[in-house]
């Protein structure tokens, strides 16, 4: 049993990750035309195609991909309660379980993003890159308030490192 309960965990994981990422980039207004968005897009498509004829975009938010990271987390959570043999815990359960699950994925999503992103940094400096620069779509915004706040020094520019420190700190308190 518990090897059905990993493999569920790990597939809607990852798919729920996919799926953040595709609103995270709609999100920052990356470019599409990128090889990895469009496989992105390809992989997410059918779950989020026929969402989007039923809900309308608001603003920014592709309220179809929010929907879909949604239900599909509060899938996962009731289906690991019940192959766990924890049943359905109770409403109020359920939403705090389910607050934290989603700020975990969110944080989790961020801390790899972020250390990918410094760790191209070091592999062919100056080139294009097509993974580096969804990474820096995605990553950017998260970096520029640090950069404010803590400039480079003599070059190095050290707010990935702080901003992977503040998110598992965050993480820690989410424990």
């Amino acid at each position: 049993m518990a090897a059905l309960v990993f493999i569920v965990d790990t597939l809607f994981s990852l798919y729920l990750v996919v799926l953040l990422l595709r609103l995270l980039l709609q999100w920052t207004r990356a470019d599409f035309r990128n090889p990895l968005a469009r496989s992105l897009l390809q992989l997410t498509n059918p779950l989020i195609v026929p969402l989007r004829r039923m809900l309308p975009s608001a603003g920014p938010i592709d309220s179809a991909s929010v929907v879909a990271i949604l239900v599909l987390l509060a899938v996962k959570l009731l289906l690991l309660g019940l192959l766990g043999s924890a049943g359905a815990p109770s409403s109020l359960g359920f939403a705090q379980l389910f607050a934290i699950h989603l700020l975990r994925l969110v944080l989790h999503t961020y801390f790899y993003c972020l250390l990918l992103y410094a760790a191209s940094s070091f592999v062919a400096p100056g080139t294009y890159l097509p993974a580096r620069s969804l990474l820096a779509n995605v990553c950017e915004p998260v970096l520029r308030p640090i950069r404010r706040l803590i400039p480079a020094i003599n070059g190095l520019d050290l707010s990935p490192l702080w901003a992977l420190i503040a998110i598992q700190a965050l993480l820690l308190l989410l424990h």
